[in-house]
């Protein structure tokens, strides 16, 4: 890696500031890759909440943050323009779905378990990733739990947190807890809604929250019949409706 271009030492010292500029993901590091700042500070951006849209890339990008700290604590480059950190003395996590079965622990139990150990013992020299917590359950009680584990980490933990979720009324946490920022990722899509062809994942982390999160665009580029994202387009606009 020393002699790869485009990688280099980050300097770690005592702070609690994270700068990364012009990440990319080591795993998947190729001309086309989209690379991005990221940049976390004690008193105004401790935490940061990040919405956008299905297959955006919000757990690339949190995972190739957490690859790069430990790279750079092992000794080693990393994938970037330049970076700085304070000193992480742990990572916490909480990606991914599956359960225990041979525990007797349900998707959502594993979840929970995996959020409880990280809220016990994160502090403020970790750095803490979570990607959708909540979702394992019904909607107002997952948001739910999810709102209270973002409090819960702003004011108690005060880890450096990257948190994304699809619960856009998170968002407006940014306003009662001064170390939360919104970012997004972004994409192109055509004032149409039902217009598949004009979206475009454009992978940028842009600051401030969005309220879209392009599911049923998403499932149809996965191959659902086509009358089954129609009946899906028929709900969202009456449920939209209220």
């Amino acid at each position: 890696f020393c002699d790869r271009p485009g990688w280099v030492f980050p300097k770690i010292d005592d702070s609690l500031q994270l700068e990364i500029m012009q990440g990319r993901h080591p795993l998947v590091d190729r001309g086309e890759f989209v690379p991005n700042d990221m940049g976390l500070d004690p008193e105004n951006r401790r935490a940061l909440l990040i919405t956008g849209p299905n297959m955006g890339g919000k757990s690339t990008l949190m995972r190739q943050v957490a690859l790069i700290v430990v790279l750079g604590q092992m000794g080693a480059p990393v994938p970037a323009a330049a970076a700085r950190w304070g000193i992480v003395d742990s990572i916490f996590t909480r990606i991914g779905a599956h359960d225990a079965i041979a525990r007797g622990q349900s998707t959502f139990m594993v979840e929970m378990t995996e959020l409880a150990h990280l809220l016990h013992h994160a502090g403020e020299r970790s750095l803490v990733i979570l990607d959708e917590i909540g979702r394992g359950t019904s909607t107002y009680d997952g948001m739910s739990v999810a709102w209270a584990t973002l409090e819960c980490i702003c004011t108690r933990v005060r880890a450096r947190t990257l948190f994304a979720t699809h619960y856009h009324e998170l968002t407006r946490l940014s306003e009662s807890l001064p170390a939360l920022r919104n970012a997004h990722l972004a994409v192109e899509s055509s004032r149409e809604a039902r217009d598949r062809s004009a979206l475009r994942f454009l992978y940028l982390l842009r600051d401030g929250p969005t309220n879209e999160s392009f599911g049923i665009h998403v499932a149809r580029l996965a191959g659902l019949p086509q009358s089954v994202v129609d009946r899906a387009w028929e709900v969202l606009e009456t449920a939209s409706m209220g």
